[in-house]
């Protein structure tokens, strides 16, 4: 964000808190910024989650991608977003303030590509994006599907800088912001879109007021660590839960939360539902709860989750097989 001091993790640090992020049961670790591969260990920090049995993703501006993509495919990288800020690249490009990042990302996508590496557009609603005109663009520079996050202007109690109180690009009435999710919900018939119908629906509730169906997974399956290595539930959380290096001890906060619309919390929190309801059940039955169990089993959401699963089922396989990379 301009005008905000830059912050870089430790990496000995993050190094030795990897083995704690096991045995908490972490299995993927998503690298954010910022500007990741501004970061002078990025290949190193990627390779030792690698070498502790985790996967990891990336997000990128993608400016310095073709110079990272060989190493990041070495290190072990199992999946790779870019950040798209509109259908017109020379748009993106002005409000990026990176001339010929264009190119740039269409010769790292082709080079992770190449690598067996799905490429991601990581998307944030705006009033320069045009849903109907992105599937065009994006399919023109290589990418395999895209992400959608919602624009949030408000600050976060956490340490997390993904946020903008000044900019009028993301200044959208909820009546707006509503269409432009039906726009996204049209989109995924002609382009790969990894938001869950689910959970796109279910941020069209939070913004009208009513009930959602899928709270959020956050404090227990899904964790925020920021450069400090605080662990936070989330990014949207008020207070961290500690150290990353007291994580172990931890008690899981499964506290109903929808409070927030971000994306990469509340698709994941959908997408999980089904298994961890039959997982419960599971659990039920050896507790000799067997009509709990069944509850817990045919509740409708279990099965709206389910139905989303299978639905994003081409662009998750696409993924997975980056996943399986050795």
């Amino acid at each position: 964000m301009k005008g905000k001091p830059r912050h870089f993790i430790d990496t000995d640090e993050f190094v030795r808190a990897l083995p704690i992020l096991v045995e908490r049961g972490i299995s993927f670790v998503d690298f954010q910024g910022g500007e990741p591969l501004l970061h002078p260990e990025i290949i190193w920090m990627v390779s030792a989650v690698r070498d502790h049995g985790m996967k990891s993703n990336l997000i990128t501006n993608g400016w310095s991608l073709p110079t990272h993509a060989r190493d990041l495919a070495g290190a072990g990288l199992k999946a790779l977003f870019i950040s798209i800020d509109s259908h017109d690249m020379v748009l993106h490009e002005k409000n990026r303030g990176l001339k010929g990042v264009e190119e740039r990302i269409k010769d790292g996508i082709a080079l992770m590509s190449s690598y067996g590496i799905p490429v991601m557009a990581s998307v944030t609603v705006s009033r320069l994006v045009d849903i109907r005109r992105l599937p065009d663009t994006l399919g023109s520079l290589g990418f395999s599907g895209v992400t959608f996050s919602y624009p949030r202007r408000e600050a976060f109690e956490s340490s997390s800088l993904v946020f903008n109180e000044n900019s009028e690009l993301i200044d959208f009435t909820g009546a707006e912001l509503i269409a432009v999710l039906d726009q996204i919900l049209k989109m995924k018939k002609e382009f790969p879109v990894l938001n869950p119908t689910a959970s796109v629906q279910d941020i069209q509730r939070h913004i009208r007021g009513e009930k959602e169906h899928f709270p959020c997974v956050g404090g227990f399956e899904y964790f925020y660590m920021d450069w400090e290595l605080n662990v936070w539930r989330c990014e949207a959380w008020n207070k961290p839960m500690g150290s990353v290096f007291d994580f172990a001890k931890f008690p899981d906060d499964r506290t109903r939360c929808t409070a927030c619309t971000m994306s990469c919390y509340r698709d994941s929190s959908t997408m999980m539902f089904a298994p961890l309801a039959a997982s419960a059940a599971l659990d039920k039955l050896a507790h000799a709860e067997p009509v709990q169990a069944v509850k817990t089993l045919f509740d409708p959401r279990v099965m709206e989750s389910a139905k989303s699963a299978m639905q994003e089922a081409g662009l998750l396989l696409r993924m997975c097989k980056g996943y399986a990379r050795n």
